[in-house]
C-alpha cells in the first residue's frame, strides 16, 4: 500500500485531551471529499471513547467501522487511575481521514473544528498552515505610511506614483503568490532576529499576511497623512521589488484620489478606526462610510453618482423627540426638563442622576434609556457593588463548563459592556440608540472596575488595546451610560475628578422640581387623597440635611393606600431611615416625625 505523502513545510499536529493524553496527526497532500487537505491520524494517539449528542451521523459510522476493524481498542488501564476516568480508544495503526475536521471529531467524540483544534507544539493553529479560503469580495484596508522609519511615504511615493507598500527590508524572496501565515512567521523568526522584540515579530506576521494574502485587486485602500485621508482602489498583486533601505519593498498598484478628505470631516466610526495602532487595519467594518466619502469626491462621474444611488443611505444617530405622552407618563409638568436630559445624552453620552432614596432614579433611567432606544432590546441593566470588578464588568477569565465534555477550564468571557457595544457596534445597529444603565454606580471601585474605559468614556473617536484580548477596542458612539448615585450614604463624595469630568450629573431631589411635586401629581391622576403629598412635604421640611430627605416613591404603591398601609409604610420604611440619620443624638424620631406629630403640626 502506497504511504500517504505528507503536505511539505508543516509540522505534526496535536490534540490534548481533557484529563490528559493526546492524539498526533499530519496534514497530507491529497485533497479529500470538501477541498481541504486530508489528514493522517498517527498510530499510537488516544481516542475518546464517547460519543457526544453533536456528533454526526457519519463520524458515528467511521468511529464504529475502525472499532470493528480492530484500528480502535480500548487503551490500556493506567495504574492509579481514579475509578471516574473518562473510557478511552488507542489507535493502532495509521488513519486516513478526509480532512483535519473529520479527525478532530474522531479524537474529541464531537464535531469540531480542524483548522482551530489541531495545533502545534508552540500552539500555533493548523489554520496557520493552510492557503486562505473564502473571504468578503470586497474588503477596505488602511495601509500607514506617513512614518516608515521616519520617512513620509504618502507624499513622496505613493500618491505621486500610484502604489501601496510595506517594507520588508529582511524578508528572503517570497516564491509563494499567497504564503500561508506559517510560512511568514518562519521568514519573519529568521530574519528578523535580533533585530524585532517578540512582540514586534508578531504584529509584522500579522500586517505582512493581510498585505501578500488577504488583499485583493479591487478593494479598498485608505491611508492617512496631515490630518487628511486618502481613499484608493488596489490594482494589482503583491510583488517583491528593491527600494531604498528597503522601506517599500511591498508594493500593490493603486488608483488614488488624490483630493483627500479632512480628519474633522470624517465620520466618528472612521476615526475611531483611524485611532488602531497598526500599519496595516482592516477597515471593511466601516466600508459603506469609505464608499460614501468616494461618492462625495466622485463629483459629476455619472458612474460613481449610480453607485451611490443604488446604495442605502447611512441613517444618522439621534434621540427621539420628547412626546407629550412621555412627560405625561413620568409626571413631568415641565417638557423642557427632559429637552434637557435629551441635550445631555446626545452632547455628553453618559450622565448619572444624583439624589435621596425614593427620588425615582433608576426608573427614570430605564424608562428614558427604553423610550430613545426603542424598547428593552437595546437596553442592559447592572448594579454595582464593593466586590464588582473589571472582569465582570467588561471582559475577564472565567470558569465555564464545556457542554460537550463537561469540563471546566478558564475562558474569555465577556461582561455586559462589551455585550452591549458589540451588539451595538453591528453593521445594521450603528444608528439605533443603546443604553447602559449601571444602578448605585459609587458603590464599586470605579477605577478598578473601569480600568482603561476611562480614556472611551471621554474619547469615542478613540480606541484602546483591551487588557485580556488584545483587541483594539473603541466606545461605539450609539452606546449611552446612565448612571445613578444615592446620595444618603455619602458615598458621591468619594467619586474622583475623572468621573465627574466624564460624566454630566443630574440631581433629583424632593425639594425640587421635577421630584418635588411629582406625588401629588400622581395622587392627582390615580384619584387619591392629597393628603399623603402634604404629609411628605411637612416630614422633609423638618429634615436639616437634603441628602435625607424622603423620595416620594416610598408612598407611589398600592400597599401603602390599603388599610393600616401608610401607617406600617411609615413605620418599616420611613422611620428607620431617619433613625440611622440621627444614630447617637438623642433625638426622639418617632416624635419628631411620625404621622401623629406631621398631622397636628404639617409644618
Amino acid at each position: 500500500m502506497t504511504r500517504p505523502e505528507l503536505l511539505p513545510g508543516t509540522p505534526e499536529f496535536l490534540i490534548r485531551l481533557p484529563k490528559g493524553g493526546e492524539a498526533r496527526g499530519h496534514l497530507l497532500c491529497e485533497f479529500g471529499g470538501n477541498g481541504t487537505n486530508k489528514f493522517l491520524l498517527r498510530e499510537g494517539s488516544l481516542v475518546t471513547a464517547e460519543a457526544w449528542p453533536g456528533l454526526g451521523r457519519h463520524a458515528r459510522r467511521v468511529r464504529a467501522e475502525l472499532r470493528a476493524e480492530g484500528a480502535l481498542v480500548d487503551a490500556p488501564a493506567v495504574s492509579g487511575r481514579l475509578q471516574d476516568a473518562p473510557a478511552r480508544w488507542v489507535v493502532t495503526r495509521d488513519i486516513e481521514c478526509n480532512s483535519s475536521s473529520a479527525a478532530a471529531a474522531l479524537v474529541c467524540g464531537y464535531d469540531a473544528s480542524g483548522p482551530e483544534s489541531w495545533r502545534t507544539d508552540e500552539g500555533h493553529p493548523l489554520s496557520d498552515y493552510l492557503s486562505t479560503g473564502w473571504r468578503s469580495p470586497h474588503k477596505a484596508w488602511l495601509v500607514r505610511g506617513s512614518n516608515v522609519s521616519g520617512h513620509n511615504l504618502v507624499r513622496r511615493l505613493w500618491l505621486m506614483e500610484g502604489f501601496v507598500s510595506l517594507s520588508g527590508a529582511h524578508l528572503p524572496p517570497l516564491e509563494e503568490s499567497d504564503p500561508t501565515k506559517s510560512a511568514l512567521r518562519r521568514f519573519v523568526e529568521e530574519g528578523y532576529e535580533g533585530a524585532a522584540s517578540y512582540h514586534q515579530k508578531q504584529g509584522l506576521v500579522d500586517e505582512l499576511h493581510a498585505f501578500l494574502t488577504q488583499m485583493r485587486v479591487g478593494d479598498t485602500v485608505a491611508t492617512y497623512d496631515d490630518d487628511r485621508l486618502y481613499l484608493g482602489r488596489i490594482t494589482g498583486d503583491a510583488v517583491q521589488t528593491t527600494s531604498p533601505g528597503g522601506l517599500s519593498n511591498l508594493r500593490r498598484t493603486v488608483t488614488w484620489r488624490t483630493d483627500g478628505h479632512a480628519y474633522d470631516e470624517l465620520p466618528g466610526e472612521v476615526r475611531q478606526k483611524l485611532s488602531v495602532q497598526h500599519d496595516v487595519v482592516d477597515l471593511t467594518g466601516v466600508l459603506d462610510a469609505l464608499d460614501g466619502l468616494a461618492g462625495e469626491a466622485a463629483g459629476t462621474d455619472e458612474t460613481e453618482v449610480a453607485e451611490t444611488l443604488e446604495r442605502p443611505a447611512l441613517k444618522e444617530l439621534t434621540l427621539p423627540e420628547i412626546s407629550d405622552t412621555l412627560a405625561d407618563e413620568l409626571l413631568v409638568h415641565d417638557r423642557a426638563w427632559l429637552d434637557e436630559l435629551r441635550e445631555l445624552l446626545l452632547d455628553e453620552k453618559q450622565l448619572v442622576f444624583y439624589g435621596p432614596p425614593g427620588t425615582g432614579k433608576t426608573y427614570l433611567a430605564m424608562k428614558l434609556a427604553e423610550y430613545f432606544g426603542g424598547g428593552p432590546e437595546q437596553v442592559k441593566i447592572v448594579q454595582f457593588h464593593p466586590s464588582y470588578a473589571y472582569e465582570d464588568f467588561f471582559e475577564g477569565f472565567r470558569p465555564v463548563e464545556d457542554p460537550e465534555t463537561r469540563e471546566v477550564a478558564f475562558r474569555l468571557t465577556a461582561g455586559p459592556l462589551r455585550e452591549l457595544a458589540d451588539l451595538a457596534s453591528r453593521e445594521g445597529n450603528r444608528h439605533v440608540p443603546h443604553f447602559l444603565i449601571i444602578d448605585e454606580i459609587n458603590r464599586a471601585n470605579l477605577a478598578k472596575v473601569f480600568g482603561e474605559l476611562y480614556f472611551l468614556l471621554e474619547y469615542r473617536d478613540r480606541s484602546v488595546r483591551l487588557t485580556y484580548s488584545g483587541d483594539d477596542f473603541p466606545l461605539p458612539p450609539n452606546l449611552f451610560v446612565i448612571g445613578t448615585m444615592n446620595t444618603a450614604d455619602r458615598s458621591i463624595a468619594l467619586v474622583d475628578a475623572a468621573m465627574r469630568r466624564r460624566f454630566a450629573f443630574v440631581e433629583l431631589s424632593p425639594r425640587t422640581e421635577p421630584t418635588a411635586g411629582l406625588l401629588a401629581r400622581w395622587l392627582e391622576r390615580e384619584g387619591r387623597d392629597p393628603e399623603t403629598a402634604r404629609l411628605l412635604d411637612a416630614l422633609n421640611s423638618r429634615i436639616d440635611d437634603a441628602d435625607f430627605a424622603i423620595g416620594p416613591s416610598y408612598l407611589m404603591k398600592p400597599g401603602v393606600y390599603r388599610d393600616g398601609g401608610l401607617e406600617r409604610t411609615w413605620r418599616t420604611k420611613i422611620l428607620p431611615l431617619l433613625e440611622e440619620h440621627h444614630y447617637g443624638e438623642g433625638i426622639d424620631v418617632a416624635a419628631r416625625y411620625g404621622l401623629d406629630s406631621l398631622r397636628e403640626r404639617p409644618a
